[in-house]
């Protein structure tokens, strides 16, 4: 009899099966830019693949932020851009930390019998990554720790984390593990070590900015600045057009113009500030993330805040990073309770992949590879009974309650659709 390790680590599809290669990339596209474009041509031609394939974050984002626009809309722009198949990461892991939100990812591609995973990373050098994965999973013991001593003293978990690399030697090593984008990368390796080691990592750096650049100096720009720039003027200004594709350009402006907004997190403001002032302590606590007694935190700062910015402000603690409590805050909008989170966070296998939207070369991969598949390939939500699709619809339902009634039912209505279907494979020059 197989053993679950075996089980885990034994290559779902063997070579030569589906004959075409494919290579899968972990995304948000939030929006789609000239640094995405850049970073799939790049993998592309890295591994030679057949078929790009990218597993997107849907209503809300790995910082537990609302995404600028709705997940179709984003798919779509991903599609016209040149990916090839774009499968939706669970709401659950998408609202993670890294090694979580990886894993997620992970387990998803693998469904998928992808031969190769490329991620973006500051450090650009995926043998150092390897290197320093396999010194973590021999010393993880020591490292989990440290990790605990070091949050049992107060700390955040990004500096009891570095704190616990560092007893372990890794800070000394040749990836800074407190960049962002080598922190997501550090994680994917890990995660295919545990789960998928027949999958070849690579990675492309980062080029002309940084993760958290907030101003564009170049038509390559982080997604921050870009967002900034959209959300501060309220529509498409020259600069921002600068750095997107004209895929993009239209996706953002057709979504304004029919829901009159981008999203972001002041629209979201009255829905969460109402549960957390109606919700009693007890189930306050019920909820994911909620712990060590930030339900009464919660109740204090809540009665004062009159923005999302000032309950930002009263909550945010040495302890508690900013991206903590927008998590913590999704998690309360999404009713996302503790006793659902914790099976499903702790599952082995990702029991369906959802597509959400391909081109002809997506297609044909997609019915090359369900004759290999062990899990069902599904289109609607309707279609399984599972508890990761419920988390899923119901995180649909809050990133669409701050639209007006008539079109609110009309964009929830897009949870029943088929896939988007591109038929020509356009690939746009940055």
């Amino acid at each position: 009899m197989e053993t679950q390790q075996q089980l885990l680590t034994e290559p779902i599809f063997k070579k030569g099966t589906v004959l075409m290669k494919a290579c899968g990339l972990v995304v948000e596209y939030n929006p789609f830019h000239y640094g995405h474009l850049h970073h799939l041509e790049q993998s592309k031609q890295e591994t030679d693949a057949d078929c790009m394939i990218a597993v997107m974050s849907g209503p809300f984002l790995q910082r537990g932020e609302p995404a600028i626009t709705d997940k179709w809309s984003r798919a779509r722009a991903a599609l016209e851009s040149g990916i090839d198949l774009v499968v939706e990461l669970p709401a659950m892991f998408a609202i993670e930390h890294s090694d979580l939100f990886s894993k997620g990812a992970i387990l998803t591609l693998r469904e998928l019998g992808i031969d190769a995973l490329c991620f973006g990373s500051e450090h650009g050098n995926i043998e150092s990554f390897t290197e320093a994965a396999d010194v973590y999973h021999e010393y993880q013991e020591t490292f989990d720790a440290y990790l605990h001593e070091g949050l049992s003293a107060g700390n955040s978990f990004p500096e009891a984390a570095r704190s616990a690399y560092r007893s372990i030697g890794l800070t000394e090593g040749e990836v800074d593990l407190s960049k962002p984008n080598n922190i997501l990368g550090f994680s994917y390796v890990k995660q295919l070590m545990n789960y998928a080691p027949e999958v070849k990592a690579t990675t492309i750096q980062r080029i002309n900015n940084d993760y958290h650049d907030e101003n564009i100096t170049g038509n390559i720009a982080s997604a921050t600045s870009i967002r900034k720039e959209l959300l501060r003027h309220g529509e498409m200004t020259e600069e921002a057009a600068w750095t997107l594709p004209e895929s993009t350009q239209h996706m953002l402006l057709d979504y304004r113009r029919k829901t009159g907004m981008w999203h972001h997190w002041d629209y979201y403001f009255p829905f969460l500030h109402y549960r957390i002032l109606t919700m009693s302590k007890h189930d306050l606590r019920k909820i994911h993330t909620v712990e060590e007694g930030l339900e009464n935190r919660l109740k204090r700062v809540a009665k004062q805040a009159n923005s999302f910015q000032e309950l930002m402000e009263g909550m945010k603690t040495k302890r508690y990073t900013w991206t903590r409590l927008q998590r913590m805050f999704t998690h309360i909008l999404c009713n996302t309770t503790v006793e659902e989170a914790q099976p499903l966070l702790s599952l082995e296998k990702i029991p369906y992949v959802r597509i959400l939207g391909m081109n002809a070369t997506g297609q044909e991969y997609l019915k090359k590879v369900r004759k290999h598949a062990d899990v069902p390939f599904i289109n609607q939500i309707q279609q399984l009974d599972e508890p990761l699709l419920e988390v899923d619809e119901r995180a649909a339902n809050a990133y669409y309650s701050v639209l007006p009634t008539p079109l609110k039912a009309e964009m929830i209505k897009q949870e029943l659709q088929p896939p988007i279907r591109i038929h020509a494979n356009n690939r746009p020059q940055a």
